[in-house]
């Protein structure tokens, strides 16, 4: 099931076209749909409402301008030799190796 903060990978007529972070979801005022505001991970960033069912928020898929779509959630991949759900940064601790501090200097001009 898609909830918020996820991201999903959006299919536009039977293609991956794009993906998404899923900023909120709140009940609309159709009895059963929700507004789904999603950030379209595109250059520039767009933020986007679309109006959808439960159903379609979990990968179903439905029709927007007659167009077929479908969000499906994209799932985490696991980085070789990382245990699940360590960062990199973590798992350069728990090696002992730390990065180099550059401190920031204020020259006058």
């Amino acid at each position: 099931m898609s909830t918020e903060g996820d991201i999903v990978l959006i299919h536009y007529q039977d293609r991956p076209a794009m993906y998404a972070r899923i900023e909120s979801i709140e009940p609309d005022i159709k009895k059963g749909w929700y507004q789904v505001t999603l950030l379209l991970l595109t250059i520039p960033q767009q933020i986007v409402t679309w109006i959808l069912r439960e159903e379609y928020i979990n990968g179903a898929p439905f029709t927007m301008g007659e167009k077929a779509m479908m969000l499906k959630k994209a799932e985490r991949v696991q980085t070789k030799g990382m245990p699940a759900g360590a960062s990199q940064q973590k798992g350069i601790k728990a090696k002992g190796k730390r990065g180099k501090v550059i401190p920031f200097k204020n020259t006058p001009e």
